[in-house]
């Protein structure tokens, strides 16, 4: 079965071609960072427009390299949800489009199952049931995972998300967009202990999590840094590696709980976060010492790609319709979906 996967939810064009058999045979990703980082953060209007110029080229380009004939495809997975309205109806619209044309079933994918499922694409895959990690830009949540659709929500955030704290301490300490990958990098040149911030919820007993006040902690130290004078670049290094680190302290603490809680064996860690260095390396460590095992997703597939919905879209084939109708979700929860 070969599946055409469209990725359209925010500011990255992602198109793949997956195969059951042979699995993933071609993927494209166009970043829109450079086109919003004047903006300092994501304007959906520009967004949409620009996945409308991409989106084809992309497909056209996928199917070459997986030397298939989009006539030959087997279906047409798109992301219906949750992500930007407008953003999502352009690739929603272009594969229903294609669908109607080329007689084929279409189906839409939630853009969190796809991002859950990313691991599979890699070597070696984890079977279920497995503890989930989701840490994305927007959502940092655990999951009971029994089977595909089959998620137990057991862990959310309060307040902000991990990857939306990075990208808000990123722009406290003046970092240019996209703020999380430019904080990590400056954390790399941080030394250890020479400031303090708080460990949110890290004692709290439960699966819960809340960084919002980590962030208001670091505002609070730069004011008081920028009262004596500019923050110098070592200064700015110290805070960024104590951040990093007080993140990762949490998120390792929670997933560590949720496996001894839920009996599981393997913890899958999906979504941008997810390719943090510190976190993997830490949680590699924590989760060999129990007997366990854990797996991340390629880092090219941590972010938004077309590869994860390709390869949902397999799963969910059976689901498909063909009929043309389509919509879109901006609001979708993902223990929502039925199971596959």
């Amino acid at each position: 079965m070969r599946v055409l996967g469209i990725e359209t939810s925010c500011d990255e064009t992602g198109v793949a071609v997956y195969d059951t058999a042979a699995g993933l045979l071609a993927h494209r990703l166009h970043s829109q960072v450079d086109l919003h980082a004047r903006y300092g953060g994501v304007v959906p209007e520009l967004a949409s427009r620009d996945h409308v110029r991409r989106l084809i080229p992309l497909i056209e380009e996928v199917a070459a390299e997986a030397g298939t004939r989009l006539a030959d495809l087997d279906g047409i997975a798109y992301t219906e949800g949750p992500g930007l309205a407008g953003a999502l109806l352009v690739g929603a619209s272009v594969a229903n489009a294609l669908g109607f044309a080329l007689g084929k079933p279409v189906v839409g994918i939630h853009h969190l199952e796809g991002h859950l499922l990313s691991p599979l694409l890699a070597e070696p895959r984890p079977d279920f049931p497995f503890v989930a990690l989701l840490v994305s830009g927007g959502h940092s949540q655990l999951y009971e995972v029994a089977g595909v659709g089959r998620y137990t929500l057991i862990g959310d955030t309060l307040d902000d998300a991990a990857g939306e704290a990075f990208d808000k301490t990123a722009t406290l300490l003046g970092l240019p967009y996209p703020g999380g990958p430019a904080l990590a990098k400056l954390a790399e040149s941080g030394r250890a202990g020479v400031v303090t911030l708080p460990r949110p919820m890290i004692d709290s007993g439960d699966l819960m999590m809340s960084f919002s006040g980590l962030k208001t902690a670091v505002l609070t130290l730069v004011r008081k840094r920028e009262a004596g004078g500019a923050l110098d670049a070592r200064t700015k290094a110290d805070i960024a590696a104590e951040f990093e680190q007080a993140v990762v302290d949490v998120l390792c603490a929670k997933a560590i709980r949720a496996l001894d809680r839920s009996g599981a064996s393997r913890l899958v860690v999906a979504g941008g976060v997810g390719a943090n260095r510190s976190l993997r390396e830490r949680l590699k460590r924590e989760v060999a010492r129990r007997g366990a095992e854990v797996y991340f997703p390629d880092l090219v597939f941590c972010t938004d790609n077309g590869a994860m919905i390709a390869l949902a879209g397999a799963m969910r084939l059976a689901q498909a319709r063909s009929d043309g109708a389509f919509t879109v979700r901006p609001r979708w929860a993902l223990e929502s979906l039925p199971a596959a």
